[in-house]
């Protein structure tokens, strides 16, 4: 059995017991503190679990005056990465992040995905569901190197819009590209890590807190359906587009529409801090 959205606790403990070919990913990160995710991770982490950070491994070289602050790296040099991690046809792999807000865990789910590995879920409810369901920690490194995948990426382009559509998308109506940031950050409010405030002209608001629980867990398929056909309209998932500040956590509401079996939802991966750098693209407040 593999797993393709989300999985639990309980299912990935059994999963690493059961010798099928496992990996286990720990993405957790700051923003605030890029060096926190790889000090949580020396002092307690799921057994058997790598390091996949957000700036080493998910992120490519910005250039100035065209990226936004998280582009992709080449697919060539993160296929390199995939390989490193001893990721292979067959194996599943399993991402977990701190807490509720996922920050890094659907991203890389995401990247994995656009890579052409389908067999990737996210722990449901993080590292503190793991603690909470009983299962143990080991602050122990790995004694033997993780031997390196014949892992062939097949990219798919299809998974991601440029700054081009969305500006040709923006204010189509319905809507249908969205902001995954909060109320807050799509009305130019609270912290922010860009120069400029507001969100892009005409894109909705599709907070990814509305996905999960007040315990942290996903909402189920049927709640989270319920949800984006509120906000979709009619159209047709291929047809919407994610964005967030910098192109990280938009992949939540990715992930929880294929967890509501609504396939086929993309990432505008420059996000806000892309589109705000030519200031004839249009916001709002």
């Amino acid at each position: 059995m593999s797993y393709r959205t989300i999985i639990t606790p309980r299912q990935l403990h059994d999963l690493s017991q059961s010798g099928d070919e496992l990996v286990i990913l720990d993405a957790r990160f700051n923003l605030d503190d890029e060096q926190w995710g790889d000090r949580a991770f020396t002092e307690g982490h799921i057994p058997g679990a790598q390091r996949a950070d957000l700036a080493r491994h998910m992120s490519g070289e910005i250039i100035e005056g065209k990226t936004g602050r998280r582009p992709f790296p080449d697919s060539g040099a993160f296929a390199e990465t995939i390989r490193s991690w001893g990721v292979g046809p067959a194996t599943q792999v399993v991402v977990y992040d701190a807490d509720r807000g996922l920050m890094a865990a659907a991203r890389a789910w995401f990247m994995l995905r656009w890579m052409g590995h389908d067999d990737v879920a996210v722990l449901d409810g993080g590292l503190p569901a793991w603690e909470a369901a009983g299962f143990t920690l080991t602050n122990a490194a790995e004694t033997a190197p993780v031997p390196s995948s014949s892992f062939e990426p097949r990219v798919r382009e299809e998974m991601v819009a440029d700054v081009e559509e969305v500006d040709a998308m923006r204010e189509l109506v319905p809507t249908r590209v969205f902001d995954s940031r909060g109320p807050e950050g799509y009305h130019g409010k609270g912290k922010y890590y860009d120069p400029v405030r507001g969100h892009i002209k005409g894109a909705g608001l599709a907070d990814r807190a509305e996905t999960i629980t007040e315990q942290g867990q996903f909402r189920s398929p049927e709640q989270l359906r319920a949800h984006y056909d509120a906000l979709r309209a009619g159209q047709d998932a291929h047809d919407i587009v994610f964005y967030c500040g910098s192109g990280v956590t938009a992949a939540q509401n990715v992930l929880a529409m294929e967890h509501a079996g609504l396939p086929g939802a993309r990432m505008y991966i420059g996000s806000w801090s892309e589109w705000i750098i030519d200031p004839s693209r249009e916001v709002e407040l």
